[in-house]
């Protein structure tokens, strides 16, 4: 059977192409190595449970026992008794396989700990850990299922076994493992308040920090795709190597994901390499058809905290950037819709970067009207000002009242700016999005028929001339080797006319050549 890069659940060598889990791995081993309890924090679908299943049978070769749990099943259940009843369940079903020196406990056993839910997970631990005398490592993987005064008994109890270990017996090392800090279990989903317990008497201050699992390398994306090349002979174009590690940063599902649709549907023929157009074509693919992984970061898009993190940085405001708190800033990594590069935070990935606006103005730029034709010169590229004229001609009919229905409401010119640009290049080019928190600014680029149209969007709210607005374009141009770009702005002044904010002008700054849209 021919292997395939995976976009669902684990990976297992004989059926996906992985590279070696060991690789990311290097900080859970040392923490293990050193008994430590600690949380496993990663967002969805980049490798967590691949990397417990090999860390399980790894183990054991270093002379420690170890224990895959998965707790899924107890999700969103706040009653104590029932959740750890199905808990007790799923330690005997990961029994069921091989595990040298441990067993299950009996039914009867199970039901007399759950008498008292308070001491039945440190019961059923601690008679783990009396079957073998080696070291024993517990994963407790989607950990952050658990809610309520379910999740409060689960870590008082692990931390209970934890200080007691010295002369009882309990796991060496626990990890727990999901898309959450502690800080964040233990948030009440309805009220999203803290509980009382969440400062210094949190009932897991025992762990000795928070670990995540590190992105993929280009020179790894290079050899996750040379796998599928010498398995059956179909090369991937070194520009589409790079368009895959640009697109997905490193990202384990966005990037099998790029490589799957590109060699099953956009080039089925083996004979045929795949090219940087076909991985483009592929990503189009997964965007619009909204693939499970996408659908699920999109219906984050409206959960308050994240609202917080996104709004300013749609809008490139510095002044809202610094109201945004620690806490859902690391709720956002968490969950991977952030990272942090060079001292800023940023979107994850170049996907999510392009999915994010193209999910909060779907609606809208499909009751665009405006076809790509009327913009586009005989030589099949853009007529700029063109374009813009167009566009400040809907913004003043149309797109101005639209913009005021966005959840993101401050967001709104920006993202219907998007949504009208997108609509005209879609199918003949790519606009690409460049936005991160305190940038100050929502940087642009439209390619199409090898052109480059960089454009940078800004809010004005008073007086202020736009010195420093031209100063930023100017050196975002530098940086895109570009001579001349495009200055949006977006004149939130209520006391001017339609006729004084329609503005079109040419500003020539540090060499550079800028275009001034008022709108």
């Amino acid at each position: 059977m021919e292997r395939r890069f995976n976009t669902t659940g684990p990976c297992y060598p004989d059926q996906h192409y992985m590279l070696p889990p060991e690789r990311r791995l290097a900080g859970v081993l040392e923490l293990i190595a050193e008994n430590r309890y600690f949380v496993l924090q990663s967002g969805r679908q980049t490798g967590k449970t691949t990397s417990l299943f090999w860390l399980e049978k790894h183990l054991p070769s270093l002379g420690k026992r170890a224990l895959w749990l998965d707790v899924e099943t107890a999700r969103d259940n706040p009653d104590p008794v029932s959740a750890f009843r199905t808990v007790f369940h799923r330690i005997q079903r990961a029994l069921r396989a091989p595990h040298e020196g441990l067993r299950a406990a009996t039914p009867e056993q199970a039901e007399e700990w759950l008498r008292d839910p308070d001491s039945a997970i440190c019961n059923y631990l601690e008679f783990l850990t009396l079957q073998d005398p080696r070291p024993f490592a517990l994963f407790v993987d989607e950990a952050d299922c658990l809610v309520g005064e379910t999740m409060v008994s689960f870590l008082t109890q692990l931390r209970d076994g934890y200080i007691a270990r010295q002369s009882s017996p309990f796991p060496a090392s626990v990890a727990l493992v999901g898309m959450r800090s502690v800080r964040d279990f233990v948030l009440d989903k309805q009220q999203s308040t803290a509980v009382a317990w969440l400062g210094t008497s949190s009932p897991f201050n025992i762990s000795a920090e928070s670990i995540g699992l590190t992105a993929f390398t280009e020179a790894e994306v290079a050899e996750l795709l040379e796998l599928h090349t010498r398995a059956t002979g179909q090369r991937f174009e070194p520009e589409a190597v790079a368009r895959v590690a640009v697109l997905g940063e490193g990202h384990p599902w966005v990037t099998n994901a790029l490589a799957d649709e590109a060699v099953k549907k956009q080039v089925p023929d083996r004979r045929s390499p795949v090219t940087a157009a076909h991985v483009e074509a592929a990503k189009e693919t997964i965007i619009l058809e909204r693939r499970s992984h996408v659908d699920s970061l999109v219906a984050r898009l409206r959960e308050p905290r994240i609202v917080k993190v996104l709004a300013p940085m749609l809008i490139g405001d510095r002044t809202r950037a610094g109201d945004v708190l620690d806490d859902d800033l690391a709720y956002a990594v968490g969950m991977g819709l952030l990272r942090l590069k060079d001292g800023q935070y940023e979107i994850a990935n170049g996907i999510y970067r392009e999915v994010i606006p193209r999910a909060l103005n779907f609606n809208q730029q499909a009751q665009i009207r405006e076809k790509t034709e009327w913009y586009v010169l005989p030589d099949g590229s853009l007529d700029m000002h063109k374009l813009m004229q167009g566009w400040q001609k809907f913004w003043r009919k149309d797109g101005h009242l639209a913009a005021d229905g966005f959840h993101y409401r401050e967001a709104g010119p920006h993202l219907m700016l998007m949504a009208f640009l997108q609509r005209i290049v879609n199918g003949s080019g790519r606009v690409e999005r460049e936005y991160g928190l305190g940038r100050g600014a929502l940087d642009l680029l439209i390619e199409q028929r090898g052109q480059r149209h960089a454009i940078e969007v800004k809010l004005r709210r008073d007086n202020d001339t736009g010195a420093d607005a031209l100063e930023q374009l100017a050196r975002y141009l530098d940086h895109a080797g570009l001579s001349e770009g495009w200055l949006v702005l977006f004149d939130l002044r209520r006391e001017l006319d339609w006729s004084d904010k329609l503005t079109l002008r040419d500003v020539a700054h540090e060499g550079k050549t800028i275009h001034v849209v008022g709108c």
